[in-house]
């Protein structure tokens, strides 16, 4: 059974920071790019960070770049995603998903990824 298991959320200050984590078991962890992505009511999912199966690429929206990093350790199984200079209007469930890496023109396809992890809520106050 694959499992996704995203962890690392909380409540923080404007200006703070998080590391999320995205643990991944019962699949070919170096096989999948990872991404991230969040949720907030009345809005669809918002992509946030990609990478992919290699972790030598990295891809973020314009909300994230500058701000978040993300990074993969293969031999742990694990994605992070660290979060500086945290805003208000980053407050939502963060989403960690796997996909086959078939590469990058498909990493903002939600429809492509194939596991998804519960989320983990990041709340951001002002």
């Amino acid at each position: 059974e694959v499992q996704l298991q995203a962890s690392g959320g909380g409540l923080v200050q404007a200006g703070g920071s998080l590391r999320l984590s995205c643990a991944a078991s019962g699949l070919i962890f170096d096989d999948y790019a990872i991404g991230w992505f969040r949720l907030t009511p009345g809005k669809d999912h918002e992509g946030v960070a990609c990478i992919s199966s290699s972790g030598t690429s990295t891809y973020y929206t314009q909300s994230s770049q500058g701000r978040f990093t993300i990074s993969r350790d293969n031999a742990k199984n694990t994605v992070y995603l660290l979060m500086n200079s945290l805003e208000p209007e980053d407050t939502a469930v963060y989403y960690c998903a796997a996909q086959r890496d078939d590469g990058a023109a498909w990493y903002w396809d939600l429809d492509m990824y194939e596991y998804w992890g519960q989320g983990t809520q990041v709340t951001v106050s002002s």
